[in-house]
């Protein structure tokens, strides 16, 4: 069984470079790296103890970030531009990558390119990282001898995704958190100052008003089961997020997000334009329509959206148009399908749905400014009605405290 070997070299310029290599003994470490163009400096087998600091937990590891992807592969297609080989390339990109999950892969992509796998072969090794859309382009470029220019555009594509996503969060975010700064502060007023206003009414005697009889049961009841509430929340919470990802779910809630006022437009326009770019993508780095179809229902984010993608998929085997079919699916808005159908036409499918993502990111990014604008004041107000509504009737009883005395 092969054995981990880290090693510290120097390459050509002197510089120091430090890396992993799998090898049945040292000496082969030696003449790989010789071969590689670097002068060995020290060379030592890892103990299997180490991968022990590998282990982590599931779902609280690491992850790569879309964004380190499309930096990766800006600086991997401009040293293989500038004639780097595949091995020197990723060898550079091991050491230099700031992300160490990524640079672990990178390392790992190369261990596989040396023993002689494709790139595409070496990168759908890293699911997580790498998606089916990624690989699809790579292997693409590996065959059309294009792999720089394919690595450039996935860094263009993987960039306006990140951005895309970036303008819907800033939309969505400022009023969750808004929102849960409301709960927490009424869940604490409910828990700790009712209950001493109540204490005090309790010594006075009399009729309280209606307000604040409701704040004192609800008060009460929350005090009551208070913990009950935590669980079935938190319950409910993960219970729902398993329901939202499963075959079942996902379609219903995708479906929902569409419909949502306001929400529903933007996640629409949004899913339009991931569409639109990702075929782009694909159709212009030479994937088959079939099967770029098939990427782009994949990675598409929306069920609906992937619905219909498989639906015009199959009508395109049967030896129909890229446009027909999907005027048959109320997602994909008449502007698409015709736009679609003028490229199918003049034979500039890629340049008609580049304008279609263009179009669909300055749609997005109008309203989430607007939307941004609009919703901060009216949450405000939300929290001053809920706060101030609740100090009121917590205050009502002073108005009349004179009666209340005996």
């Amino acid at each position: 069984m092969p054995t981990t070997y880290a090693y510290k070299v120097r390459d050509q310029g002197g510089k120091l470079v430090e890396g992993q290599l799998e090898a049945d003994d040292a000496n082969l470490v030696v003449g790989k790296l010789r071969q590689m163009g670097y002068t060995p400096i020290a060379i030592e087998a890892k103990s299997a103890t180490s991968l022990t600091s590998d282990v982590r937990i599931p779902g609280f590891g690491p992850k790569v970030k879309l964004k380190e992807v499309a930096v990766f592969s800006r600086q991997f297609a401009t040293m293989i531009n500038s004639g780097l080989s595949l091995i020197r390339a990723l060898a550079i990109l091991t050491e230099q990558t700031e992300s160490p999950v990524l640079a672990k892969v990178a390392g790992d992509v190369r261990l596989d390119v040396e023993r002689g796998s494709s790139l595409s072969a070496a990168l759908s090794r890293h699911p997580k990282v790498f998606n089916h859309l990624y690989i699809a382009m790579v292997k693409s470029g590996e065959a059309g001898g294009v792999l720089d220019a394919v690595l450039m555009r996935l860094a263009d594509t993987i960039e306006k995704q990140v951005e895309l996503r970036r303008k819907i969060k800033s939309a969505m975010t400022y009023p969750v958190v808004v929102l849960v700064i409301c709960s927490v502060i009424a869940i604490a007023m409910l828990l700790l100052i009712v209950p001493q206003f109540k204490s005090i009414y309790a010594d006075l005697g009399g009729t309280l008003p209606l307000p604040t009889r409701i704040l004192i049961s609800i008060s009460d009841l929350l005090q009551t089961f208070f913990p009950v509430f935590v669980i079935f929340g938190i319950g409910g919470f993960f219970g729902f997020r398993k329901w939202a990802r499963s075959a079942q779910g996902k379609p219903k809630w995708d479906a929902f997000k569409l419909r949502v006022p306001v929400f529903g437009a933007l996640t629409k326009k949004a899913a339009l334009a991931r569409f639109s770019r990702t075929l782009a993508a694909l159709t212009r780095s030479g994937v088959g329509i079939l099967e770029a179809l098939d990427i782009v229902a994949e990675t598409s984010g929306n069920e609906v959206v992937s619905t219909a993608v498989r639906d015009t998929q199959g009508a395109v085997k049967r030896g129909d148009t890229l446009a027909r079919p999907l005027e048959h699916h109320e997602v994909f808005p008449p502007m698409v399908v015709q736009m679609i159908a003028v490229g199918e036409e003049t034979g500039a499918l890629d340049e008609m749905l580049d304008k279609l993502a263009d179009s669909y990111d300055n749609e997005v990014s109008a309203p989430v400014d607007a939307l941004t604008s609009l919703i901060e004041p009216m949450l405000i107000c939300l929290m001053g009605i809920i706060v101030g509504g609740m100090i009121i009737s917590l205050y009502m009883p002073m108005f009349n405290i004179i009666k209340l005395i005996k």
